[in-house]
């Protein structure tokens, strides 16, 4: 009985009208046009695809899957759409749980790989929950194939891959744009940025990660509504930073980001830090550095990017603390937090990124000291080589000696019978004006004993 009433509240129905985009039949692209390789898509997603089809089921991979496909580029994770609801779902596979509140779906579980199921969703409703600004803050309206196709924000990723028939359907020349370079935005450009508008953010992602054009109609907006993107929570801004960040085109992101002027609810330190001295310099060679690293598929530090765009606001704030009088580790304490309250009112970085960003800005004066123990215990701390790797940068901006920068790095990458050597051979050279004398610890004097306590009496267990 609940199955047969599941069954027809949900049953497919005639697509309403989609306010802004023109109906029609969709285009159904042939593996010879489009030019997916079967091969390179997931068997995980591929067996989701043929269970809900065994069921009765429409399914399709979707969205940037489909997109990296057809530009030849690796998808970093494959989604389905489907005509099936979250509760219809997720009986048919052994580890499958239902997330979500804005957007309920489902993750799918194959060992380390999850592939996120989600259900039709209908376009432009009544029903769907709105702030002050458009912006969409719930919607969980299910629809059909034609209505999800309208939905998705940019027409290359309104593109649903078939991989029983290597069929791609196409509603809005999605494949034709990407062949021509173009992102174009689905529907009226204000509206659409009106109802989400980190699709501002991705638009300028897309365009830059995948070498494409911005549509005219599609970039026309943005610079007037880009203080849309203060209404978007700071967790969620800090999740598509992270993405730009990570594409592998970081820089042009950026410099996309600022001519728009997207970045100021973002990263509202960006100006300040591109027009101090070097501070330019500083920024593109460390994002040159992470681009190099993420096309080569190498793993990078988040902690260690936003150490990066950050260190010379910082840096100027030390030193600006330092000449009112301040001691060096002190004054760059205050310099931290007062960049980073500045900071996270904007973009809500993660705890555990802003302590490695921390510990990679607080070795820095550290490795001025190399005599003594000093350099054993750096060698002990958990984010050495990630600092290194910073001292490195500022070596190459000029802002530190590169002879003490590299001496890090043959310390870092050498092994512990070598380490050693060079340590007994810095030892016998006269002190360098880099290396800052290691200060001595205070010893306590023993303090006396009185046969009745008190005062002056034996210190409690545990205590110097």
């Amino acid at each position: 009985m609940i199955k047969k009433l599941i069954s027809k509240l949900f049953t497919p129905r005639a697509p309403r009208p989609i306010l802004g985009v023109k109906r029609h039949a969709p285009l159904r692209v042939p593996k010879e046009k489009h030019g997916i390789d079967r091969r390179l898509v997931s068997r995980h997603a591929i067996k989701v695809c043929d269970v809900l089809h065994e069921h009765g089921y429409e399914a399709y991979i979707v969205g940037g899957a489909v997109r990296d496909l057809i530009v030849g580029a690796q998808p970093k994770d494959f989604d389905i759409a489907t005509n099936a609801t979250p509760e219809q779902i997720q009986p048919l596979f052994r580890r499958a749980r239902i997330i979500g509140r804005r957007f309920r779906l489902v993750h799918v579980v194959f060992g380390q790989e999850i592939i996120e199921t989600s259900t039709f969703r209908a376009s432009g409703t009544d029903e769907q929950t709105t702030d002050e600004h458009g912006r969409i803050l719930r919607d969980n309206v299910f629809g059909t194939l034609e209505e999800d196709a309208a939905r998705r924000d940019f027409t290359l990723n309104a593109l649903y891959y078939d991989p029983a028939t290597e069929i791609v359907i196409d509603y809005h020349n999605g494949v034709a744009d990407l062949q021509k370079k173009v992102v174009g935005i689905i529907g009226d450009p204000a509206k659409r940025y009106r109802e989400d508008p980190v699709r501002m953010l991705r638009c300028m992602r897309f365009a830059a990660k995948l070498g494409l054009t911005i549509a005219p109609a599609t970039k026309a907006p943005i610079r007037d509504m880009a203080h849309l993107i203060e209404n978007v929570p700071a967790s969620r801004l800090f999740d598509e930073m992270l993405k730009m960040l990570t594409c592998g085109h970081a820089l042009d992101c950026l410099r996309r980001l600022r001519a728009e002027g997207l970045h100021k609810g973002m990263l509202p330190l960006l100006d300040v830090v591109l027009e101090q001295p070097g501070g330019e310099q500083f920024v593109k060679l460390a994002l040159e550095r992470t681009d190099v690293r993420v096309r080569s598929g190498k793993s990078i530090s988040p902690s260690f990017l936003f150490a990066a765009l950050l260190w010379q606001q910082v840096n100027q704030r030390w030193q600006q603390h330092q000449a009112a009088g301040e001691l060096p580790i002190p004054a760059l304490g205050q310099a931290v937090d007062s960049v980073l309250d500045d900071q996270t009112e904007k973009l809500a970085i993660q705890r555990r990124f802003v302590s490695d960003m921390r510990e990679i800005w607080f070795m820095q004066p550290r490795f001025e000291r190399r005599q003594g123990k000093s350099a054993w215990r750096m060698l002990e701390q958990p984010r050495f080589r990630a600092a290194c790797d910073f001292l490195q940068l500022r070596a190459a901006t000029g802002e530190v000696d590169s002879v003490l920068a590299q001496w890090w790095m043959d310390l870092a990458d050498a092994g512990d019978a070598e380490r050693a050597a060079m340590l007994e051979d810095l030892a016998r050279q006269p002190r360098a004006s880099g290396d800052a004398p290691a200060r001595k610890r205070r010893r306590r004097s023993k303090p006396k004993t009185h046969p009745a306590g008190g005062e002056g009496g034996a210190a409690p267990a545990g205590a110097e």
